[in-house]
């Protein structure tokens, strides 16, 4: 519990009405998309820069622990105040677009701007902000870059980090800080800002963010191939790529999630399919779209592809994508817990993950969908099992263990675009050597001795 005189100096800072400890604001904020829920002490809402560096200068000096939250979407609980203290809440003042610079195509924003907000904004001067994680409607950039968010069409454009240039952030002593600059050329100093990124929330606050925006393509194409066996498709993903071709996206749903899709919405699938590919492709000419059409559907072919649609238009292109966008609403039907993990490997070893994956599901009796980004190699991994079951549940997160083995041996990550928060930590020694974690908790502690922010989260605590 927060002693009073700390939420009396939070007011006196913010205002009265920029700072909450009443319980509804406490279970309002205890909870992410894991569902796992920690009450913290209090709940503040800063106007602007100097109120987040008044705030950490004070919570530095009392040692309360504060935790940095965009929207609450996350799935490995990274904005979860698992140690009580204060949750820093941006959505409430901070959550401008401050400009839009199309002489150098940037954008300046703050942390608590709706992601879909600056894609609309950025696409009605002609201008295109690619990142697109699935919560793209609701999630904000400042937790995107937190999180490193990704998204359908990181395979052409990439994910979050490839687009931040600059940040304003302020260090839990309170000191403001400036990393990187608006010029497309700097090697000047450490890389500060990519150090922040994907940092979550554990090393500072950040304030302001400055995003690079690319010309909008004018032009766009959704075609789907279906394929007798999952691992067949994988084969056609990576070379694909191989062969020249970078579509936009390219998305694949295995068998037991076209069948999960089919079942709950009836919309004529192939159940029969082993894997369906769905992919997009961009550009300013038709032809050049006919061109990545055809040579998609060569290499489809050549690896098993039965059959090839193409959408005419953006009807059929909806259609088309609707089993991907609901395929992970769609699994619940084996199962009432979804313990789910993005790992991410090289493209080459899609086809031997998915075959190891099968393996796991057979050894552990446990149905395991499976979905994703393979465009990138981010494969989403369901292992499905009766949540009310102590010992499914024991044997759920027995065979995600084996899966982060697989991945990381593969050459792989635990995570392509969720993160490490609190759910992974745990499994950081798979993926990283002891002097590489040893690494990471001195750059932690060199931002921030006294372990305010975010402490617990990336096991990066002593």
């Amino acid at each position: 519990m927060l002693d009073k005189k700390h939420v009396k100096a939070l007011r006196q800072i913010v205002g009265e009405e920029n700072v909450y400890d009443d319980k509804a604001h406490m279970i309002a904020y205890s909870y992410d998309a894991t569902r796992t829920r920690y009450e913290p002490d209090a709940v503040v809402f800063p106007r602007h820069e100097e109120d987040v560096s008044a705030i950490l200068r004070y919570c530095n000096e009392h040692h309360i622990v504060i935790t940095p939250r965009g929207a609450g979407s996350g799935f490995t609980g990274g904005a979860l105040p698992a140690n009580g203290g204060i949750v820093l809440g941006f959505e409430k003042h901070m959550n401008k677009i401050l400009e839009i610079d199309m002489d150098n195509m940037v954008a300046v924003v703050q942390p608590g701007v709706i992601n879909m907000d600056l894609q609309k904004a950025a696409e009605a001067v002609g201008l295109f902000y690619p990142p697109d994680p699935a919560s793209q409607d609701y999630t904000t950039l400042g937790g995107n870059v937190a999180e490193n968010a990704g998204g359908m069409r990181a395979s052409k454009y990439g994910i979050t980090k490839d687009y931040v240039m600059a940040l304003r952030a302020v260090l839990p002593n309170g000191d403001v800080i400036r990393a990187g600059k608006k010029t497309i050329k700097d090697v000047a100093g450490y890389n500060i800002a990519g150090i922040l990124v994907a940092s979550e929330g554990t090393l500072a606050v950040i304030t302001e963010i400055t995003l690079k925006l690319i010309s909008k393509p004018k032009l766009n194409k959704t075609a789907m191939g279906i394929f007798p066996s999952v691992e067949e498709a994988m084969n056609a993903v990576y070379k694909t790529f191989a062969a020249g071709i970078t579509p936009v996206a390219m998305e694949f749903l295995d068998n037991l999630t076209i069948r999960a899709v089919e079942e709950k919405f009836h919309k004529g699938l192939p159940t029969d399919a082993g894997a369906l590919l769905v992919t997009d492709v961009d550009g300013n000419l038709d032809i050049d779209l006919e061109y990545q059409l055809e040579e998609i559907e060569k290499v489809f072919r050549a690896n098993g592809c039965s059959e090839f649609k193409i959408a005419k238009d953006e009807k059929e292109a909806a259609d088309l994508w609707f089993a991907r966008r609901n395929a992970s609403q769609s699994i619940t039907i084996y199962g009432s817990k979804k313990i789910n993990e993005d790992i991410t490997v090289p493209r080459s070893e899609l086809p031997r993950l998915l075959k190891e994956i099968e393996k796991v599901s057979q050894k552990y009796g446990v149905k395991i969908p499976c979905f994703g980004h393979t465009g990138d190699g981010n494969v989403h991994t369901n292992v499905m099992v009766d949540g009310s079951d102590p010992k499914q549940l024991e044997i759920g997160h027995e065979a995600i263990v084996e899966i982060f083995k697989i991945t990381v041996e593969m050459g792989g990550t635990l995570s392509g675009e969720h993160g490490i928060g609190l759910s992974k930590a745990p499994f950081m020694e798979l993926a990283f050597s002891e002097e590489e974690i040893n690494l990471f908790r001195a750059i932690k502690r060199a931002f921030d001795p006294n372990n305010i922010l975010n402490p617990g989260k990336m096991a990066l605590d002593d």
